[in-house]
């Protein structure tokens, strides 16, 4: 599970840096197509990394290939429908992370198709972007605050258990470091990660 080594230290870094900045600029993005401007004012509708990455977050990916950035701060008040228009900022980071692996995957597929040379770091490094933007997607839908997946669990709640639920936000470092180094990490996440991987690969069948 820990890759201390160079080589692979410095083609996870980039594949680090696209995953992170892409899906927080998803969630500024869309906040901001739905009128919230919040996260333009912080500074956050850009794919500059150094705007996203939380350092923490970011060992954790480092360390076990599942992390988190940075949140991006909105205000659900701006939003035309409060409900709808906050699952969507919601789910909109874990879906351009696919998105991005689902391209990543493609290109490796035409390069390996065509015995397309290229060398083995920027190998390593498509390599590791579609795993690790597959893995933060996944990671980030987990219903633990403040991860998106609690966002969206929240929407779907009623005032009250929404109150209840935040209780446990004070907790919720102590449960992502737990859970990054319990057995479900690989009971639960790897086995997803493999089917969204089996699914990308039949879906690029055509192209090999």
């Amino acid at each position: 599970m820990f890759n201390f080594d160079i080589i692979t230290m410095a083609a996870t870094l980039p594949a680090i840096i696209i995953s992170m900045a892409v899906h927080e600029y998803a969630h500024a993005q869309v906040a901001d197509w739905l009128g919230d401007d919040t996260p333009r004012r912080m500074d956050r509708l850009t794919l500059n990394p150094f705007s996203h990455i939380d350092i923490v977050g970011m060992i954790m990916l480092f360390l076990v290939q599942f992390g988190w950035a940075k949140p991006v701060m909105v205000n659900p008040a701006n939003f035309k429908d409060k409900k709808t228009d906050d699952m969507l900022v919601s789910i909109a980071g874990p879906l351009a992370n696919l998105i991005v692996a689902f391209i990543t995957l493609a290109v490796l597929t035409v390069i390996r198709t065509h015995h397309i040379a290229i060398s083995d770091g920027l190998y390593r490094v498509l390599l590791y972007t579609i795993i690790l933007n597959i893995n933060f997607a996944i990671f980030n839908l987990l219903p633990i605050p403040p991860l998106d997946g609690s966002r969206l669990l929240m929407a779907l709640m009623s005032p009250a258990w929404q109150m209840r639920f935040l209780q446990w936000e004070r907790f919720s470092f102590l449960i992502l470091i737990i859970f990054a180094y319990s057995p479900l990490l690989g009971h639960v996440l790897i086995p997803l990660q493999h089917s969204i991987l089996t699914l990308f690969t039949f879906l690029l069948l055509p192209l090999t």
